[in-house]
């Protein structure tokens, strides 16, 4: 197969597909992906990847540059399994795609091309995410649980810091709480460093429910 029957073939493609080089230097970019990431074929082609996607794995950490992990294991002619690159788009917004790796060696000139198939996975990332938190809550919902029924000796809090509570349980934010009490965002965090301390939790959302727990609002 030619590089030529090769971009014709990823055109039909319904995933966003191209193909780089070893240098990572973008050398076909089908209608997908034009579609997907919002960059023309001619906006893309003859340049980086990284410096067109700036490509981010799940950690945070820099996927598409000079030290490509994908590149060497390519070049090493190792197994490239597939991976989830949060992308930068042309409207400037990032998206979450998963990525599917293909490794062409052209017979005729011995150049490696490395093509990439990927589709968006943003709401399902954002999913996960949200069930992460859920979780998160649930655990915090649960050690409150725990505190009410086995409640731990606590520092009285003061008229003060009760307020504070007060208005973070009727659904003020800390800018409007700090605004009517005349202190600053700063100070207000301070108070609550206190509260948790006395009460033994760990963030505002214990705080409050603990703080009604115990009959204190």
């Amino acid at each position: 197969m030619l590089e030529i029957e090769l971009f014709n073939l990823l055109e039909g493609t319904s995933d966003a597909a191209f193909a780089v080089t070893d240098q990572g230097e973008i050398c076909s970019w089908n209608k997908a992906a034009e579609k997907l990431f919002g960059y023309t074929a001619k906006e893309a082609i003859n340049k980086t990847c990284g410096s067109v996607l700036q490509g981010l794995g799940p950690l945070g950490n820099e996927m598409c540059g000079e030290n490509c992990s994908i590149c060497h294991r390519a070049e090493k002619h190792l197994e490239i399994p597939n991976f989830d690159l949060q992308v930068k788009i042309r409207s400037g917004r990032r998206l979450w795609v998963s990525v599917s790796i293909l490794v062409f060696e052209n017979p005729r000139n011995h150049r490696r091309l490395i093509v990439h198939l990927a589709h968006d996975i943003t709401e399902g990332k954002k999913n996960e995410v949200l069930l992460h938190k859920m979780i998160d809550v649930s655990r915090q919902l649960s050690n409150i649980q725990e505190v009410a029924l086995n409640p731990v000796p606590i520092t009285p809090l003061s008229e003060h810091e009760i307020e504070i509570l007060r208005m973070f349980s009727t659904g003020k934010n800390a800018a409007e709480i700090a605004r009517r009490l005349k202190i600053t965002l700063q100070t207000l965090r301070n108070h609550l460093h206190h509260i948790n301390q006395k009460l033994h939790t760990h963030n505002r959302l214990e705080a409050v429910t603990h703080a009604m727990q115990r009959r204190l609002l």
